[in-house]
């Protein structure tokens, strides 16, 4: 009786779980909301030299009708750094998030930067694309660089 009872509340609680779920998903987006326009949602860095300058900035607007939040905004890894703004932006009001690429990693790159915001669609994922030219005081993993010359350690005691 007991496995029954269990059974059944577990059933229960559930089927109360989904339907919350699916309210929730036929919810209808707010129409004051925040919307977050770019201006692009890809940054091309092209072809830039090893260690160079690796800011960048994707610039947006607010085209809703109440204050945009940006909660969190990552990389899709720990080369990538951005920087939202900490204060809300207005409607009508631009702004912009800095984002950092390390540029002291040779080679192409395709990078993601995943923002979280109370816009309407709260998330929002942009993109930082380029090539990173080798550093020119080393080798590349394809054509390594020569080997340091060593000298001969003097014999002991002399």
């Amino acid at each position: 009786m007991k496995k029954l009872v269990l059974t059944a509340a577990l059933f229960t609680g559930l089927l109360f779980a989904g339907n919350l779920k699916a309210q929730d998903a036929a919810a209808p987006p707010d129409p004051n909301a925040p919307v977050m326009k770019f201006e692009t949602d890809t940054i091309k860095y092209g072809t830039i030299a090893y260690a160079a300058d690796g800011y960048r900035y994707f610039k947006f607007k607010n085209e809703g009708k109440e204050p945009l939040i940006i909660k969190e905004a990552h990389g899709s890894c720990g080369c990538t750094i951005p920087t939202p703004p900490k204060e809300p932006i207005q409607p009508g009001q631009s702004s912009e998030i800095k984002v950092h690429y390390d540029t002291q990693r040779p080679g192409h790159f395709i990078k993601s930067v995943t923002v979280t915001s109370n816009a309407n669609p709260g998330t929002k994922v942009v993109y930082i694309v380029g090539d990173v030219l080798p550093n020119p005081n080393t080798g590349t993993p394809n054509n390594p660089a020569p080997a340091p010359a060593t000298t001969p350690a003097a014999p002991a005691g002399k």
